[in-house]
């Protein structure tokens, strides 16, 4: 198994449903709050069921999911708030929330149907099963199954699920043919997982060629990969002698998210990289902070997390490497404009 070069150090803040994570943000606030705050300008009327992990919070935070390892690759867990330092464009920030817990996610299997994946199903399939089964009880998950056309493996109805058996049936009903529409793919994943209602939320990218089918284009797909507050991990399986492999494109989208991606050699490594993507989940550290900089100019902030803790000396953090600060109403159109145009 080789996993690609995709560590970074940072994390992407979202204008209101964006800037705000939701969940951890509001834990924050509840410890000093005792009465919810109003909801976000711009929020959907709909009202869903109370959920324990969907706190709706009017609070300016940036929240990031880091996984931490030592020099030697292994996971470190136990480490105080102190342990961590997080930089915005070289200033320390002042952490308000620090967390080792296993938080439930909203997943979605973004899954290559097409033709050349036809003798790779089984395995993939497994894969999917065996992280469904190493996930948190209480994770949502969806499928998106794609060659040159996007669907959804779901019925109709149910926009996720916590039952690995649903999610091999949503799997096992496609027949793998046609070309690779993966960008349109991913986006169509990155739209599906704003309706999940868990804090965290993952993209898990299986495809075994490049793109030639999408409307969206790699640039398209980076941009709103960097909008989301998705983590993206990618798996790339490659036949040697295939012209048309683009492992740097996956490693972008897993970089470019605080994920990661890997280029397993076999299909048969498929199922203990998604068990192995499942822990990582499972395992992350959640650090939350008010940036210092408060102006909404449309910049983009870089964010760079240190670690070192005694006994185990320095630490390899990964997570997001910075975020587009929101726009602020005021700003005029020609601004917002001409600050998109340089973050592109």
């Amino acid at each position: 198994m080789q996993a690609a070069e995709s560590s970074g150090e940072g994390v992407r803040p979202r204008e209101a449903g964006v800037t705000i994570s939701r969940c951890l943000a509001a834990l924050l606030l509840l410890m000093v709050l005792s009465v919810p705050a109003p909801p976000q300008e711009g929020a959907s009327s709909e009202r869903r069921p109370v959920d324990p992990y969907t706190i709706r919070v009017s609070v300016d935070m940036v929240v990031l999911h880091a996984t931490v390892r030592n020099h030697k690759g292994t996971p470190v867990s136990g480490l105080a708030e102190g342990d961590l330092q997080v930089y915005e464009d070289g200033v320390l920030q002042e952490i308000k929330y620090f967390s080792h817990e296993d938080i439930p996610v909203t997943v979605g299997l973004v899954v290559d149907n097409s033709g050349s994946m036809r003798t790779k199903r089984p395995e993939v399939i497994a894969a999917a099963v065996a992280f469904a089964r190493s996930s948190n009880p209480q994770d949502q998950m969806f499928v998106i199954n794609f060659n040159e056309h996007v669907s959804f493996g779901l019925p109709l109805k149910m926009a996720f699920t916590d039952q690995a058996a649903q999610l091999q049936a949503a799997l096992s009903g496609i027949t793998a043919n046609g070309e690779t529409a993966l960008y349109d793919a991913v986006a169509a994943g990155l739209e599906h997982l704003e309706k999940g209602n868990r804090d965290k939320k993952v993209l898990i990218v299986i495809s075994d060629g490049a793109d030639n089918a999408s409307r969206h284009n790699l640039a398209q797909t980076l941009a709103m990969a960097g909008q989301s507050d998705a983590i993206i991990y990618t798996l790339g399986i490659f036949e040697p002698d295939d012209p048309d492999v683009n492992p740097h494109m996956l490693a972008q989208l897993a970089k470019a998210t605080g994920g990661e991606a890997f280029l397993p050699q076999t299909v048969k490594e498929v199922t203990p990289i998604c068990e192995r993507i499942a822990r990582d989940i499972r395992n992350q550290y959640t650090i939350a902070y008010v940036p210092t900089n408060r102006q909404q100019d449309g910049t983009r902030r870089a964010i760079h997390v240190k670690g070192q803790a005694p006994g185990i000396g320095r630490l390899v953090v990964r997570t997001r490497t910075g975020y587009t600060a929101p726009l602020s109403p005021q700003a005029s159109p020609e601004a917002g404009a001409a600050n998109h145009a340089l973050q592109n």
